[in-house]
């Protein structure tokens, strides 16, 4: 059981100190979460990693944080309110600076290693929402993967999956969202 693992039992059995410590702790993890998550965006982004990360943690906070049952649990939640907070200033943007009007450009790859344009992180964003209609675990990986910056290993850990069966659902998602993103862009 990690130390997050075990506060989270504690801070849900009662224990004040375990929930101050939860806190910190769940700060801490969302903050690194952001720092990853910014060193991918674009040169010049106006969202600021502490800003994301205590936006971030004031949407999950809102939500009770107490709720997280696990590891994987804070992991799942922490990637998608990142995801959101980011599609959120994207869209904030593209209405205040375009007017609305988005271009979509090409991803060549979905790793996080590439920073995204606004627009073409609302488009993977509603392809990702598409996609979790259409298979919920491949779409969790690719929060957890993209938005979460997980490694392959931590999300096997995280999912308790092999690295094959992770690694090929990995594949396919991202296939499955190029496909969607090339079809909006009548490829």
């Amino acid at each position: 059981m990690s130390d997050l693992d075990r506060i989270l039992n504690a801070a849900r059995g009662g224990d004040s100190a375990a929930a101050s410590e939860l806190s910190a702790l769940l700060y801490d993890e969302l903050h690194a979460l952001a720092r990853r998550e910014m060193a991918a965006e674009r040169v010049g982004h106006t969202l600021q990693p502490t800003a994301l990360v205590n936006e971030a943690y004031l949407r999950l906070a809102r939500n009770g944080e107490g709720r997280f049952s696990n590891r994987e649990a804070f992991f799942a939640a922490a990637a998608n309110t990142i995801r959101q907070v980011l599609v959120d200033h994207a869209r904030r943007r593209a209405r205040e600076k375009r007017g609305g009007g988005l271009v979509r450009v090409p991803l060549e790859g979905l790793d996080a290693a590439e920073p995204l344009a606004d627009g073409d992180l609302l488009a993977l964003d509603e392809a990702l929402a598409r996609l979790k209609e259409f298979d919920p675990t491949k779409a969790r990986i690719v929060e957890l993967r993209f938005f979460g910056g997980l490694s392959v290993a931590e999300l096997c850990q995280a999912m308790e999956s092999s690295e094959s069966t992770i690694r090929r659902e990995w594949r396919v998602a991202r296939a499955w969202l190029r496909g969607q993103l090339d079809g909006e862009r009548g490829s």
